[in-house]
């Protein structure tokens, strides 16, 4: 017996190694074939060291194929529904770098009345292009049915900004969720007030600097004392001089819209937040802010960042996806100090060992086990990258194309990138928020356009030869869009999770979940006290039925946004949960009673004597 499993188990990771060669030698070829756009010419790196990675192991197949995927129909009740935000970009001919890269979003309940609001950033005209105009990101408070309305004003949200993402999180433990705005300049940290926003950027000390192009940001526990931190990424080093001056051109279009590699990098931050109110800047004795090179240039160039515990020894980790160079994770050593790993765990570069145009980011247990998986939103004609570990243990291998995710994204420029259950069948489906730069791109590269659908992955299961579908681009979710930042939550308490996406300098549009599978769900609100208030980088792991979930709350994914904070477990046709497990940030392990399913369950952190 024991014979017949290792030689079963043998044959079963040298057909995954063929299938792999094969694979990455088929798209090698096809990728050859691709035209490339000019403007996004990534250099291979110089790769400091080498390591040897395994070949992915095949899974042991299952006798009963799961079933064709069911319809999960997305309607559009953008106008309906009362949001009429539009996104400014203050593009007006110059074609300059940033007017292409907002924006983000966020769902979370600010008001504490029990439902997701909506919080949208924007950007403004440039000051000698304004002629009186006037620009601000919108608050939408709902009503609890998934009906909105505009609270700008009255929440003292009425800022005019550069802006591009947006992080949520309650650093002061007053049980109200404050919000952080990055910018192209100051950014802005703004302290909820019992549903009213109070500047409190200046005596908090995190505004960074003036010439900061600040993009995504996350509220995150590094320390685990019980307060949230904030980590920042920093884009590229950027003023229209600068940006004039490189004059990128593309033949037929003239001046064009010119990528990061024509600039150097910028570096990230990390606020240590010291009670009372205020944070102290520790990004050099942290290990964040990384330089290389004889010039000590900086080393990345960030978009999006999502924090996570990669090796579970309950310090969170930090992932970062950058533009053209090097990916980082950032390895959290305890007693606030970092190491970047990236190069060691194998998400640095792509399986050429170059760097991608990463752009959007998302993390989760995307199998149901204990492997992890980081799905990277990448450029047009380079598809997304999906990094994969091996039982539960780094280096993780890009799994893109043997999980099926990877053909099917190639021609798509990806922002946002997000797992969630759409269907709640208890397996985390993947979507993507696509659209390119230049809006004049169709006269040049025929296979893209400016306006392109989203795409919605199943996720099919073990059993199934490639894992991750493409669902047929159907009504209201494969309608063209500019898409940018990405966010889902439940707005209308139906239990199964609806979308909002930003479209760089058109309307916003929100797309209800309209899946009629019967399919039953628990949705789960942490609260901590010796924890973090929010309790992010609390971990939950969810069995029932003959499957195990897994979750980190940590709403800090997609592209520059923010998605609700109470996690959404779907379980298929179970109609009860046998164990649910809670590891708050610190290592304290609670078990939950679940007497029922369909609903929403307050689970609070129980305080040990």
């Amino acid at each position: 017996m024991g014979g017949a499993a290792e030689r079963d188990a043998g044959e079963a990771r040298i057909a995954r190694a063929f299938r792999v060669s094969l694979a990455v030698g088929g798209f090698v070829a096809v990728g050859a074939a691709l035209l490339w756009w000019s403007g996004r010419d990534v250099t291979p790196p110089v790769v400091p060291k080498e390591v040897t990675i395994a070949a992915p192991v095949q899974r042991a197949p299952v006798e009963r194929l799961p079933s064709a995927p069911p319809a999960i129909p997305f309607t559009d009740i953008t106008t309906s529904a009362g949001i009429d935000f539009v996104h400014v970009n203050g593009a007006y001919g110059d074609k300059l770098i940033p007017e292409t890269m907002g924006g983000g979003l966020a769902f979370f309940d600010y008001d504490n009345d029990g439902d997701p609001d909506l919080y949208l950033t924007n950007s403004t005209w440039w000051p000698d292009h304004a002629e009186g105009r006037t620009s601000t990101g919108r608050l939408y408070r709902n009503d609890g049915g998934g009906r909105f309305t505009d609270v700008t004003a009255d929440a003292g949200l009425v800022y005019q900004l550069y802006g591009m993402g947006v992080a949520v999180g309650d650093y002061d433990n007053d049980g109200w969720q404050d919000l952080y705005l990055s910018n192209l300049g100051t950014n802005r940290l703004l302290h909820n007030d019992h549903g009213r926003f109070v500047d409190v950027t200046a005596d908090a000390g995190v505004g960074g600097n003036p010439e900061d192009w600040s993009t995504g940001s996350t509220f995150v526990d590094v320390d685990n004392d019980g307060d949230l931190d904030l980590f920042v990424g920093n884009y590229i080093t950027w003023t229209p001089d600068i940006d004039r001056e490189i004059d990128f051109r593309l033949a037929g279009l003239g001046r064009a819209y010119g990528g990061p590699e024509h600039h150097t990098g910028a570096l990230n931050r990390l606020y240590r937040n010291d009670g009372g109110g205020r944070f102290s800047d520790v990004s050099q004795a942290a290990g964040i802010a990384l330089t290389e090179g004889d010039d000590r240039h900086a080393a990345g160039k960030a978009l999006a960042v999502t924090p996570a515990d990669i090796d579970g020894d309950g310090w969170t980790d930090i992932v970062v996806a950058n533009d053209t160079t090097r990916n980082f994770l950032y390895h959290n050593l305890g007693g606030g100090r970092f190491e970047e790993n990236s190069l060691l765990d194998g998400i640095a570069f792509d399986r050429e060992g170059r760097a991608t145009s990463g752009m959007g980011l998302d993390i989760a247990h995307f199998r149901n086990d204990v492997d992890t998986g980081i799905a990277i939103g990448n450029f047009a004609n380079e598809m997304s990258s999906l990094y994969v570990t091996a039982d539960g243990r780094g280096p993780f291998v890009d799994e893109a194309v043997l999980e099926g995710f990877g053909p099917d994204s190639r021609l798509a420029l990806t922002f946002a990138v997000l797992f969630f259950d759409a269907d709640l069948d208890g397996r985390l489906d993947l979507f993507q928020a696509n659209g390119h730069l230049e809006n004049d791109i169709n006269r040049v590269h025929p296979s893209q356009t400016y306006a392109q659908p989203a795409q919605l992955f199943w996720n099919c299961g073990d059993g199934c030869e490639q894992r991750f579908r493409l669902l047929d681009s159907t009504a209201d979710l494969g309608q063209p869009m500019v898409g940018r930042g990405a966010a889902y939550a439940d707005i209308d308490g139906d239990g199964d999770l609806d979308l909002a996406i930003v479209q760089n300098g058109l309307r916003a549009v929100l797309l209800r979940n309209d899946q009629h599978t019967g399919n039953h769900w628990l949705r789960l609100k942490l609260v901590g006290t010796t924890a973090n208030r929010d309790a992010l980088g609390a971990r939950v792991m969810l069995h029932a039925g003959d499957v195990t979930q897994y979750r980190t709350l940590q709403p800090s994914r997609g592209y520059l946004s923010q998605v609700e904070h109470p996690l959404t477990f779907g379980l298929g046709t179970v109609s009860a949960v046998d164990a649910l497990t809670v590891t708050w940030p610190g290592g304290q392990v609670q078990q939950v009673n679940v007497d029922g399913v369909d609903r929403e369950l307050l689970v609070e952190q129980e305080r040990i004597p």
